[in-house]
């Protein structure tokens, strides 16, 4: 019960201004994130930043990351980001060409897809030689034991390359409006973990 009532506060607390000297850059996975995503009422109802691409039908890796270094040029206080699906592709594409890294104090890396299935979808071919590359700052990957575009191996194999821990949430989904997640109030938990860190 002591447990219960600890999470509780941390949720509260959460849901409440989180460190005041960052900002949480949002970023969203292929074809965006919609009504009903916590990406969307997370910007709604605690003021993220979204990263806005010019193109979410067709995303080519390269300008997805240009869009990225431009947002983090323009912060003018220490970041967190907050990606789902390709938006963590994104991060780790980003991160291992970036000089700036050092302006990032952490990522939540919300249900990466597998995108060496023969299945992926033809739109997302620019990003199949996937980066595996050691992340240069704390990340925390959350991923779902059902998700339909990874498998557990898949996650599990990406995230000790990035070098970050597993989440597994049960029966999820891909993690996204149609997971009933509404505000997502344990992500936000993790992000502030992430965001207080030393």
């Amino acid at each position: 019960m002591a447990s219960r009532d600890n999470l509780g506060h941390r949720i509260r607390q959460a849901q409440s201004p989180m460190v005041s000297d960052l900002h949480v850059l949002l970023l969203p996975g292929w074809l965006g994130s919609g009504p009903g995503h916590w990406q969307t009422l997370w910007y709604q109802s605690h003021g993220d930043r979204r990263v806005e691409q010019a193109d979410w039908q067709q995303p080519l890796r390269g300008d997805w990351m240009v869009r990225l270094e431009e947002a983090v040029l323009a912060a003018d206080r220490p970041l967190l980001l907050a990606a789902h699906s390709l938006g963590c592709h994104l991060v780790a594409a980003w991160a291992a060409h970036s000089k700036h890294t050092a302006k990032v104090r952490g990522a939540l890396l919300v249900a990466p897809p597998d995108l060496t299935r023969d299945d992926a979808p033809p739109q997302l071919f620019s990003w199949r030689q996937v980066v595996r590359q050691r992340l240069p700052f704390r990340a925390l990957v959350v991923a779902s034991d059902n998700d339909p575009f990874a498998a557990r191996s898949a996650t599990e194999r990406l995230a000790a390359d990035w070098g970050a821990p597993v989440e597994w949430l049960r029966g999820a989904g891909h993690v996204n409006a149609d997971s009933g997640l509404a505000d997502w109030a344990q992500g936000r938990v993790w992000l502030q973990d992430l965001g207080c860190a030393t």
